[in-house]
């Protein structure tokens, strides 16, 4: 595949090296000193655009790809709440995007069994719940996506979770949270991996679901395999299209 690397940052970087061990080749690379490249005639010769940029610059890129006709493939968070009105743009001009916000294979696995997990423990009431991810301090959004899937995962499978709400670490404001609201609490460390944990405590026990990502090859791996999938497809994907645990 010829594929548009949009943002080159350490994990455009990953994208790049493991793309061409897979025989693909990187046509061209966008970051902040050529956004222009996007309106450009290369652009449009890409079978599919990567896309790791930031929150702010996510919805221009997918935009510039609809408009030059690129499957994109989208790893930037923060935009979610614009989901519906890119979904309908994506479908009315016959245009294709899939998106995660988090392409690593052990953590779909984790997504899935999550699920479960909040199924199962919808029978035992006397558990309390909430969510803990640690990133790097220059991670931009908080909670993560990956948090974000995680916790609507949860309220999807345990009737006595219908919200979750946020607490970054160092931040507090005070407010003391409701029973049926999910508590996502957010960790910025220097230097550290991307760990997700769900925490199921009792009076008697403790429950604890972890993921911890060593490096980020394995993201990158998963968006490559993600614009391998879906050559040939038109529509609006999430990730669990790909990952069918059914």
């Amino acid at each position: 595949m010829k594929i548009a690397l949009i943002g080159y940052g350490k994990m455009g970087k990953f994208i790049e090296q493991l793309a061409k061990e897979r025989g693909h080749e990187v046509i061209l690379i966008i970051d902040t000193h050529n956004q222009s490249d996007l309106q450009s005639a290369r652009f449009k010769e890409a079978d599919v655009a990567i896309e790791f940029s930031t929150p702010h610059s996510v919805l221009s890129n997918v935009e510039a790809a609809f408009a030059a006709h690129v499957p994109i493939v989208v790893g930037t968070t923060g935009w979610y709440d614009e989901i519906p009105t890119v979904k309908t743009k994506c479908e009315s001009g016959n245009n294709t995007l899939l998106y995660a916000s988090n392409f690593s294979i052990g953590v779909n696995v984790f997504f899935h069994v999550n699920k479960v997990l909040a199924q199962l423990m919808n029978r035992y009431p006397q558990y309390e719940v909430q969510v803990e991810e640690i990133h790097h301090t220059q991670k931009l959004d908080a909670p993560s996506g990956t948090a974000i899937t995680i916790a609507e995962g949860i309220i999807d499978g345990l009737d006595r979770k219908n919200k979750w709400v946020n607490e970054v670490v160092g931040q507090h404001d005070g407010r003391v949270n409701q029973a049926a609201e999910l508590l996502i609490e957010s960790h910025r460390i220097d230097q550290v991996p991307g760990t997700h944990t769900v925490v199921y405590s009792s009076e008697v026990d403790e429950i604890e679901f972890k993921h911890t990502a060593h490096s980020r090859a394995g993201f990158a791996l998963g968006a490559i395999i993600a614009a391998e999938w879906l050559e040939g497809k038109r529509g609006f994907y999430s990730i669990s299209d790909m990952f069918d645990f059914k």
